[in-house]
């Protein structure tokens, strides 16, 4: 069955699409949006704190968003929520608004129908590295002289994901910069080898890569003869992102965005990208709310990927894995093995292979970031050793 519930509070009206299945399960979510207000549009910001509400709760209920409301006029008119068949709404209820500084808080209760068949691996953390965006075009930065805008970025990316409090977990690898320009060619010249250094390094097992394709500059916006005026220019953010597994080397998502707004700063001003100054401007602020869309999408991405770890360390039965419980394991909890091996085409590529064994093992001593596990039977395993794979087993699989 398919209809359209609408939602009406403060002169501002949302149309939701709504799917509902006969086996679903209905529970309640509750989640603040926030946007900023710019150029005194109050409007735009209640819209756009509502669809990071609804985004927020749909994607904490295990639905996947793969795209976001269109704003007409600053009024939600048609919702584009993309969700798979894991949970829809039913029902919203505001409960609070709140405007301060030059900021919009939205708080809603939503009423999500799940689906029977939910993401069992959404229930697991998965830690990802985020590592420092590189800057295409590094004169591009020359206008305010922001040349270390690319770490300033990867790190308001780092916040977003970790402000969402989902089953993505980022860890900060933006410190050092890196050559990524090899992952988005389309040539797909991977290094495998930087990919596994950085998943080792960082003990996660996804590695987040990105480049800033364009921060450049339009022709002023206000008249030379109004001198008056301060200078004002509009700048445009474009960024590419690609998630790798850091085990398998596998490419699993990839995308782009763009936006542009008001750079208010004089021209021969040189901004800290550091700075409040900096990311309360309509710029910055534009390039906040672009990371925070980036973070559910890549929330929705790997809600539904595995949670694996490696072998550390071996002594007869007993076994030390690099998952704990950071990544939500529980003491019995129970996990498979599988051999890290390398396949070699025709073309001399070399390509990862995992092959799955029937051995298994239980938690049995848990810490914060590792486990002790043993074998089922408490005897040795045959043929595992130090770094083959190991993935959760669900209850619900």
């Amino acid at each position: 069955m398919t209809s359209f519930l609408s939602l009406a509070f403060a002169g501002l009206s949302a149309t939701v699409l709504l799917t509902l299945s006969p086996f679903t399960k209905a529970q309640w979510y509750e989640s603040t949006g926030h946007a900023n207000v710019q150029n005194g549009d109050t409007s735009a910001a209640k819209s756009a704190a509502i669809k990071d509400a609804i985004t927020q709760a749909l994607v904490f209920s295990g639905a996947r968003v793969s795209s976001v409301q269109t704003l007409v006029d600053g009024v939600l008119m048609q919702d584009q929520l993309k969700i798979s068949s894991h949970g829809e709404i039913q029902k919203i209820e505001l409960i609070s608004e709140n405007k301060y500084d030059n900021k919009f808080a939205i708080t809603l209760r939503l009423d999500i129908f799940s689906q029977t068949e939910q993401c069992p691996q959404n229930s697991f953390n998965k830690f990802v590295a985020v590592t420092q965006s590189q800057l295409v075009h590094r004169e591009h930065a020359k206008m305010g002289q922001i040349f270390d805008v690319s770490k300033a970025i990867s790190k308001n990316i780092f916040t977003s994901l970790q402000m969402s409090k989902m089953s993505a977990v980022p860890i900060a690898y933006y410190n050092n910069a890196i050559s990524v320009d090899k992952y988005f060619s389309q040539q797909h010249d991977y290094s495998n080898a930087q990919l596994e250094e950085i998943s080792s390094r960082s003990n996660a097992q996804y590695v987040l890569l990105s480049q800033i394709t364009s921060l450049s500059t339009s022709d002023k916006l206000n008249n030379d003869y109004a001198f008056w005026q301060d200078e004002a220019y509009e700048r445009s953010y474009n960024i590419e992102f690609v998630l790798f597994d850091g085990t398998t080397y596998e490419q699993l998502w990839q995308n782009s965005y763009h936006t542009q707004a008001i750079w208010p700063f004089e021209k021969t001003t040189i901004v800290d990208v550091n700075s409040d100054r900096f990311w309360q401007s309509p710029y910055g602020q534009s390039i906040t709310d672009i990371n925070q869309s980036v973070s559910y999408d890549i929330q929705a991405a790997m809600a539904c990927l595995p949670t694996q770890g490696k072998i550390m360390h071996m002594e007869n039965s007993k076994i030390v894995i690099n998952l704990g419980k950071a990544h939500g394991l529980k003491k019995g909890q129970m996990l498979s093995i599988a051999h890290h091996n390398y396949l070699t085409d025709a073309a001399g590529n070399v390509m990862p292979h995992t092959i799955t064994t029937l051995n298994k093992i239980r938690v049995e001593q848990l810490y914060q970031q590792t486990a002790v596990a043993v074998s089922i039977d408490n005897k040795p395993l045959p043929g595992v050793q130090i770094n083959d794979v190991v993935e959760i087993i669900s209850q619900d699989l």
